[in-house]
């Protein structure tokens, strides 16, 4: 059966165009995709993403779980800090890419795909040999995205925090349009300044936070924005899509997630396998590509060859850019031709359309 969000009423009110997505009833568009793509480029937009999933970890040994699950170093984090992540199995492919936040003294809460809420539990309870308590909390927890330049000013009018002063990946507990208890996050999935909002819906009523940042976004023209504009929004960032661009076929090594991979925090599921593709390195990396040819639209799963019509790799996503009104997309290429400016083809349809290896973002900010 398909879930609905808290907010599912506010949709129909708006006239949204609703699809399944991660086993809920969501919205893909409201106006449609390019004007809400370039309302939150130029002004600001107003998502639900209360699809995702929450998982609450506490305990004295809450850190050492995550230090054991995830690929980047958690000790690092301090109360009122966010991360980036991700998990992998045992042959290094990846299970889920996730947040951790770090509420406070041996508290944390992880912040996972829709589509994996239950794989993902069931992992990490299948790693917990050292007992932290582990709450699944995503039914309960709303969550609503402010994204876009003008965030701020509409953010101020309705809370008692003051937005500007949070910095990227950290957050505050604060009240929304009257409503308590509201973790406030400078994070989110589009490239622009912005905020995640959850909302423990035991405790406060996310439809009133939605409706009072839409009317305090009047002046501010901020949009109801869908899911088909998140994805354009992080396409143009070259921001990786769980199940298109990782997967439990892919490594973070092969995904340009080296960064968060940190070896020297001590042990953590796939690591050998991990440093193996380090020293050794890979046969394919995951890179971004510009369509040099226009009204030429890639999408995920077209070949791509090399000036031999070799295939060298594969598009993971793909689309046309609306800001930089050009085809683009994410892709796994044989290494030697993963090289920034290296001529490619991409297989649209029956023709093969000339394209130029590039690296992410493509929307330079």
């Amino acid at each position: 059966m398909v879930k609905r969000t808290p907010l599912y009423s506010e949709h129909i009110k708006l006239n949204a165009k609703l699809i399944d997505f991660g086993g809920f009833e969501m919205p893909v568009q409201y106006s449609g995709i390019k004007q809400e793509h370039l309302a939150v480029r130029e002004h600001a937009g107003l998502f639900d993403v209360s699809h995702m999933g929450e998982f609450f970890i506490s305990g004295p040994n809450a850190l050492g779980l995550i230090q054991k699950v995830t690929i980047n170093d958690a000790s690092s984090l301090v109360p009122g800090k966010a991360q980036y992540t991700a998990m992998c199995y045992e042959d290094g492919g990846i299970v889920d890419d996730l947040l951790v936040y770090m509420l406070g003294d041996d508290s944390y809460m992880l912040v996972v795909n829709a589509s994996n809420i239950d794989k993902d539990l069931e992992w990490i309870k299948k790693q917990n040999s050292m007992n932290a308590v582990i709450e699944n909390r995503s039914e309960q927890i709303a969550l609503i995205a402010l994204q876009g330049p003008e965030s701020v000013k509409i953010l101020e009018n309705v809370t008692d925090v003051n937005p500007e002063g949070i910095r990227f990946y950290t957050f505050e507990t604060g009240t929304v349009a009257g409503e308590k208890d509201v973790i406030i996050s400078a994070t989110g999935y589009t490239g622009e300044k912005g905020f995640e909002l959850y909302i423990n819906t035991k405790k406060a009523d996310p439809v009133k936070i939605w409706s009072e940042l839409m009317s305090a976004g009047k002046d501010h023209k901020l949009e109801p924005a869908g899911l088909g504009s998140r994805d354009t929004l992080r396409l143009e960032m070259g921001y990786a899509l769980y199940g298109n661009d990782i997967s439990k076929d892919t490594t973070p090594l092969e995904a340009r997630m080296g960064w968060l991979t940190k070896f020297e925090k001590g042990s953590f599921i796939g690591k050998e396998v991990l440093l193996k593709q380090k020293r050794e390195g890979t046969s394919r990396k995951l890179m971004g590509f510009e369509v040099l040819e226009p009204r030429n639209v890639p999408r995920a799963g077209y070949e791509i060859s090399n000036e031999k019509e070799k295939k060298i790799g594969f598009v993971t996503s793909g689309n046309q850019s609306i800001s930089l009104n050009k085809g683009i997309g994410m892709g796994y290429i044989e290494t030697e031709k993963a090289v920034e400016g290296e001529k490619i083809y991409i297989h649209i349809r029956k023709r093969r359309a000339e394209a130029i290896v590039a690296k992410p973002p493509f929307l330079k900010k």
